[in-house]
């Protein structure tokens, strides 16, 4: 069983378990800030890169397009766990005033994020493109560990299933959003960089500035000289994070292999009239069958107590979506494929963002611990085209992928069950 340090209640606000339920005004500056981050993550790899790499290196896209993002993903492996780490140890003061340790994480990164994708978008080689990319991903990693670390800082166990469904949320809507915004609110690509960086800023820094970020003392700051070694956590210390860890790289590996090349599978393999107008639409019923069940699975599982089960159907689920792609690439299965893919999502985020936070190591690491759980998600972003390209390209094409994807997804699933002290 995971061996979890105490946390006693003399422990400042900052590290102490917390027990009072947090509001719905909070959840929802919360999810506001999310949705930024995410926008800015998913719809330059989804539209922007794709286009502007298409037209930067129009005869090796798919592998330009692969390079670029498995550069950022190195990036945000990096990134996270260090912002995190740093964040657990920020205290500072200025003229007086103490600062909390997570809210300057937040709103640092926004600001510094929509720059780079300023720079980005006047960027007219694919060298320039792979540097501006792996900026904006090292200011937004910083952000999304802050955000990341707000759920345990301040939701009590019995509503983090809920919390982290709200939470989930926006990791689809702000695809969709951000899509809307950049093909059928402006036009071009730069405009389309210089949106989402306007949006960033307005949805994320509300979150810090009406929201309670509690100051660290500096009594019990973890010493910055133990730093880079404390990013190792010892899964023989703490099976259960290990164990966590490997089932959220698993399940995040078949979600990479199964959509970097969803804009080229729609124009090539599907062959739909219009491939971009054809990703909106799957990811709105992605997005529709996220909504509809990421809350509710997550409520259903604070009130049984039970995650596991939760994770392992949800697994089931996205597997069975990615096997109708393999099996029938036409654009009715891709249909239903995306709404099951996304109620599957759904489930499996609310639910195993819970569970994660109640596997982590110490209080005084929060942020950091998250960020090392937050390579599992970027990771499989340097390893998903290093896979797929291939696959894609000389391995049998996007049936092969899709089978993949649905393999990788049920192996990650059903490792839930190697962790003990969580039901």
């Amino acid at each position: 069983m995971t061996t979890v340090d105490p946390t006693p209640a003399s422990l400042p606000a900052a590290l102490a378990e917390p027990t009072a339920a947090v509001s719905r005004r909070w959840v929802a500056l919360l999810v506001t800030a999310n949705l930024g981050v995410w926008m800015a993550f998913f719809t330059p790899i989804q539209v922007l890169l794709p286009q502007q790499l298409g037209v930067i290196a129009p005869d090796d896209k798919e592998t330009m397009l692969a390079v670029v993002t498995g550069l950022g993903a190195l990036a945000a492996v990096l990134a996270n766990p260090l912002a995190g780490a740093l964040s657990d140890r920020t205290c500072l003061r200025v003229a007086g005033h103490e600062f909390g340790r997570r809210h300057v994480w937040t709103a640092g990164g926004a600001v510094l994020g929509a720059l780079a994708l300023i720079l980005l978008s006047q960027q007219r080689t694919v060298a320039g493109v792979a540097l501006a990319w792996v900026a904006a991903q090292v200011c937004f990693n910083a952000m999304l560990a802050s955000l990341t670390a707000a759920v345990p800082d301040r939701v009590p166990v019995a509503q983090r299933g809920g919390v982290s469904g709200w939470v989930g949320i926006p990791q689809a809507l702000g695809l969709v959003l951000g899509v809307v915004l950049v093909t059928a609110v402006v036009t071009g690509n730069a405009a389309g960089y210089v949106a989402i960086a306007v949006a960033v800023l307005l949805l994320a820094l509300p979150f810090t500035l009406r929201t309670v970020d509690d100051p660290l003392p500096r009594a019990h700051r973890p010493p910055l000289r133990g730093l880079v070694a404390s990013m190792w956590v010892s899964p023989r210390r703490y099976p259960d994070f290990g164990w966590a860890w490997i089932t959220r790289f698993l399940v995040q590996l078949g979600n990479a292999l199964g959509t970097l090349y969803l804009l080229y599978f729609l124009t090539d393999e599907v062959r739909v009239a219009d491939p971009e107008g054809g990703l909106l639409v799957l990811i709105l019923l992605y997005t529709a069958g996220l909504a509809a069940t990421a809350v509710v699975a997550g409520r259903l599982s604070d009130r049984s107590g039970r995650r596991k089960v939760f994770v392992i159907t949800a697994g089931g689920i996205m597997a069975v979506a990615a096997l109708l792609l393999a099996a029938a690439p036409v654009w009715p299965v891709a249909v239903v494929a995306a709404l099951l893919l996304g109620a599957g999502y759904g489930v499996y985020l609310s639910v195993d963002a819970a569970l994660i936070t109640q596997v982590l190591p110490r209080a005084a690491d929060r942020a950091k611990d998250l960020g090392v759980i937050n390579i599992a998600n970027s990771a499989p972003q340097v390893l998903g085209p290093a896979i797929s390209a291939p696959i894609v390209v000389h391995l049998g094409g996007y049936p092969v992928l899709y089978a993949a994807t649905a393999a990788v997804t049920v192996l990650g699933s059903v490792l839930v069950l190697k962790i003990r002290s969580v039901p």
